[in-house]
C-alpha cells in the first residue's frame, strides 16, 4: 500500500442493493479536490469483517479520468451465496497519479445466520459497572437475527471503547455509537448464538487504569 494521502484528492464509496443471491451495485469514485486525476481501478474484493477471509470481486481493470467534484461509477454483481455467515465490507485498490491505495467502499452487508441458530429477544440488566471514576450503566441487550446491540448509559458522559465476548469467544464489534450529551451508547455486534450463554462486556475509558467488565446471563 502506498503512504500517500488521497482523502482530500479523491472520495470512494460503494453503493449498492442486496438480493438473495448477489449485492449489485457501483463502487462511486469523486474528485475532491480542483485537479483532474487519472485512476486505474486495478481490482476490488469482499472482507470478512472480523472474519479473516477475504474474496475477489468481478470487477474488471479499468482506467478512469476523474475530474473535479464529478461521480465516476464502477458498476459491480458479487455472488454472495458462498459467503459464510458474518458481516463484510468492499475495498477497492486504485493507482491514482501514480500512488497505489486500498480504500474502504464505507458501506457494509451481513450474510444471514441460519434462522434457528440465532438468539432473539431483548435481556434486560440494568446493572451498573465502574470504569474508573466513571459509572456505565448496562440498560439491556437485544438480540436480533444479524447482530446484537448493548445498550449503556456513561455517567457523566464520556468515550468508552468496549471488547465484547460470548462463553469466551471474541464477539466482533462493528459499531459504537455515542450520544455525547446524554451519555448513551449503543454497542452493535455480531449476533448472539442460542447457544450462548454469558455474554460478557469490557470497558475502557480514558486515564490509567480506567476500566471494568460485567457478564451478562443469558439465560
Amino acid at each position: 500500500m502506498g503512504t500517500g494521502d488521497l482523502t482530500e484528492r479523491l472520495s470512494v464509496r460503494a453503493r449498492f442493493e442486496r438480493f438473495p443471491a448477489t449485492v449489485k451495485g457501483a463502487f462511486i469514485l469523486r474528485g475532491e479536490d480542483a485537479d483532474p486525476h487519472q485512476v486505474v481501478f486495478r481490482d476490488a474484493t469482499v472482507v470478512g469483517i472480523g472474519l479473516g477471509t477475504t474474496h475477489p470481486m468481478p470487477v474488471a481493470a479499468v482506467t478512469l479520468d476523474v475530474v473535479p467534484h464529478r461521480d465516476v461509477f464502477v458498476p459491480f454483481e458479487m455472488p454472495v451465496g458462498d459467503l459464510e455467515p458474518g458481516w463484510y465490507t468492499m475495498t477497492c485498490d486504485l493507482d491514482v497519479d501514480g500512488v497505489l491505495e486500498t480504500h474502504d467502499g464505507g458501506r457494509r452487508f451481513s450474510v444471514a445466520w441460519p434462522r434457528a441458530s440465532v438468539r432473539r429477544g431483548q435481556v434486560k440488566v440494568h446493572r451498573p459497572v465502574a470504569v474508573g471514576d466513571t459509572k456505565v450503566v448496562v440498560d439491556q441487550v437485544e438480540c436480533g437475527g444479524d447482530s446484537a446491540k448493548i445498550h449503556l448509559r456513561v455517567e457523566p458522559p464520556s468515550a468508552i471503547a468496549a471488547k465484547l465476548s460470548a462463553d469466551g469467544a471474541r464477539l466482533e464489534v462493528l459499531e459504537i455509537d455515542t450520544e455525547g450529551s446524554t451519555g448513551k451508547v449503543k454497542i452493535t455486534a455480531y449476533p448472539l448464538l442460542r447457544t450462548h450463554r454469558t455474554l460478557r462486556i469490557e470497558l475502557r475509558g480514558r486515564g490509567r487504569g480506567a476500566e471494568g467488565a460485567i457478564d451478562v446471563a443469558l439465560d
